[in-house]
């Protein structure tokens, strides 16, 4: 009876973790997301409401992807800087989830706290159509989701917010300490 569940491929508790990416099919994604969308959509009354679950849903993602990021890419070493784990979001987490990297990362002019990171087209509001009513929905909150979850469990305690703004922009708000803590670093 036990030979039944070790033959041919191993178990998937004994799987690396390093082993090779692989690549889900976009129409498999937008299925999966569409349906998790009208989930949020049938237990809610504003688009207020509706991109705060997508959020929380995305959040569930982002931890469970930092660790197997860092473990795949980094060996298991974290970011202690700023600018280093906004590269490693624009970049690496972009990439295993996306396939590509994300368009643009900037600073705002104004205030230190505030960063952006920019996706002219983004992948996952590719296949979510949006009635008239609802213009302001952004689905793109699930990614703001991932990303809060990354910067937080990462020792970078941020406020992510989705804004139309050059396609969809994420708004990275990061708490005061982590800025000071930054400085401090680079004055070493």
């Amino acid at each position: 009876m036990e030979t039944r569940f070790t033959m041919g491929k191993s178990a998937i508790l004994e799987r690396s973790l390093t082993r090779p990416k692989t690549e889900v099919s976009v129409s498999a994604f937008a299925l999966l997301f569409s349906e998790m969308v009208q989930y949020c959509q049938s237990r809610v009354y504003s688009v207020s409401e509706l991109q705060a679950r997508l959020a929380d849903l995305g959040q569930g993602v982002g931890a469970s992807l930092l660790d197997v990021l860092v473990l795949r890419e980094k060996n298991g070493k974290r970011e202690t800087k700023v600018l280093n784990i906004l590269l490693f979001i624009k970049v690496s987490v972009w990439r295993a989830l996306f396939g590509k990297e994300a368009d643009k990362l900037e600073q705002a002019n104004d205030d230190d706290k505030t960063y952006y990171i920019i996706e002219k087209e983004p992948l996952i509001n590719a296949f979510i159509s949006v009635p008239k009513e609802n213009s302001t929905l952004n689905c793109a909150a699930f990614t703001g989701g991932v990303v809060e979850a990354i910067l937080t469990h990462s020792g970078f305690p941020a406020k992510v917010t989705v804004h139309w703004h050059k396609g969809t922009t994420l708004m990275i708000k990061f708490d005061e300490a982590v800025i000071a803590r930054d400085k401090a670093l680079e004055g070493r």
